[in-house]
């Protein structure tokens, strides 16, 4: 295996774009800064890196630099050829099938994304946003016409201690058992964890059919690489059009213990949950934790209710080491989402009627002038405020494990975030608890913060 690396491995199609045209081929050959190929090959290189005990895009990168690929035309159509590609994804001097298959997944949509949406912020319509996720999805085959609802999207932490860890596979257990899929992040920690409990449950319900979809986007990948459960992967082109993926496919949303990542998740959730038109949909969402979480979940809830009031807590339920229990309301509303979303005429494939407005939508691309000039009063509307509160944990999420992002606050300095003094209390208290508890990092890792409280 040593040898071979050092050789350039031909890795044939599995699954996904098996033919391509010249034009494509020329685009992803070019490199260069910023370059498709550049993109493709970091992409690949955190697929190629399951297992890594990273969560920081640039350290892969600078462990890897030697590593190289090449896009193949062949009479048969298009080969991968890898070069000093991470050992842990070859056995005996073969890449493992299921690394291929999420190799020619991310160049499928790499290279659908190039030829449609872009991966450059574009200021577009929100129905055309929309259009563009759900092409993306259609694309990837991740939308299953025909097929009731059973998609749970599980949220949380990839920097999780065992007894959060054990919960989460705990939780997907029982929603395994009860014939319900997973879709998560794709990465380690809690999004591992549901999709484990769930692939042992459905094994032992002869459920041949389970889905464990993962979606991601390339600036998070590298810190976040594909755990070996995941069957299928999408890449979308950026957070806002991941987060509104995972929305739209949910048929219940289940949120674990984690970070400025979780929490950001948590926010757009809440935040478009809040608008009125959206006052009917039934998108079951609960929040859980082993009972060690218990007072981190209470203060969350509570940053919840201090900051977009009462009516934003009563959108999800609040539930502490409950797993069975967590099992059969998810399956029951699960069922109660099947008869609304027929009575409604709603796709059971992708949630049409769910209202996402355009500051939910549009890219955010945390800098520190971005960062600095967003508002954060108590005066604007709760999914206004939900809308910025999310922003500013993306800038978290970029300043902590995106490349860009840690870059920029090493030649700047933290990001600085500024609001009312009372808002800016209580996300400070909430940060320095992410950071006492290690949420913001792997265990056994320091953490540098990348940001600094200011009160207007």
């Amino acid at each position: 295996m040593d040898d071979s690396r050092e050789q350039f491995v031909e890795v044939l199609p599995q699954g996904s774009l098996e033919v391509m045209s010249p034009r494509e081929v020329r685009r992803l050959q070019r490199t260069g800064a910023g370059s498709l190929h550049a993109l493709f090959r970091s992409c690949a290189l955190a697929v190629l890196s399951a297992g890594s005990n990273l969560d920081s895009a640039t350290e892969l990168l600078e462990r890897h630099r030697d590593f190289d690929l090449q896009i193949l035309q062949r009479d048969h159509g298009v080969t991968l050829a890898l070069k000093n590609a991470p050992p842990q994804a070859f056995v005996d001097g073969k890449l493992v099938r299921g690394i291929a298959q999420l190799l020619f997944a991310v160049l499928r949509d790499i290279v659908f994304i190039d030829e449609t949406v872009g991966f450059a912020p574009a200021d577009r319509d929100s129905e055309d946003i929309t259009q563009s996720v759900f092409d993306l999805l259609r694309n990837a085959n991740a939308l299953c016409f025909g097929r009731d609802p059973d998609m749970v999207v599980c949220w949380g932490g990839h920097a999780i201690g065992p007894e959060e860890y054990d919960y989460t596979k705990a939780v997907g257990y029982e929603l395994g058992l009860r014939g319900l899929s997973i879709c998560t992040g794709c990465g380690p920690g809690a999004m591992k964890g549901p999709m484990k409990g769930a692939t042992i449950a459905h094994s032992k319900q002869r459920i041949l059919n389970g889905r464990f979809l993962g979606i991601t986007e390339p600036g998070i990948i590298a810190a976040e690489p594909p755990n070996p459960i995941v069957r299928e992967l999408v890449i979308m082109p950026d957070m806002e059009k991941r987060l509104e993926a995972f929305v739209r496919v949910a048929h219940a949303i289940v949120i674990f213990p984690g970070g400025v990542g979780t929490l950001e998740e948590l926010l757009f959730l809440v935040g478009i949950l809040l608008h009125p038109d959206n006052a009917d949909v039934d998108l079951p969402v609960v929040i859980t934790g082993p009972a060690g979480a218990a007072a981190y979940l209470q203060r969350v809830d509570d940053f919840i209710g201090a900051t977009l009031g009462p009516v934003a807590q009563a959108r999800y339920v609040l539930a502490i080491d409950d797993s069975i229990g967590i099992g059969r309301l998810i399956r029951e509303r699960v069922e109660q989402v099947t008869v609304s979303r027929r009575e409604q005429r709603n796709a059971f494939f992708f949630n049409w009627r769910l209202r996402i407005d355009p500051e939910f939508q549009r890219p955010f691309v945390a800098t520190h002038e971005s960062m600095a000039q967003l508002e954060l009063h108590r005066d604007l509307p709760p999914h206004r405020l939900a809308a910025n509160l999310r922003r500013a944990f993306s800038g978290l999420v970029a300043g902590n494990i995106r490349e860009d992002g840690i870059r920029a606050i090493q030649q700047h300095g933290p990001f600085e975030i500024t609001g009312d003094p009372g808002l800016m209390a209580q996300l400070d208290s909430l940060l320095a608890d992410c950071v006492a508890q290690g949420r913001m990092r792997l265990p056994g890792k320091p953490y540098e913060p990348c940001y600094r409280i200011v009160t207007a």
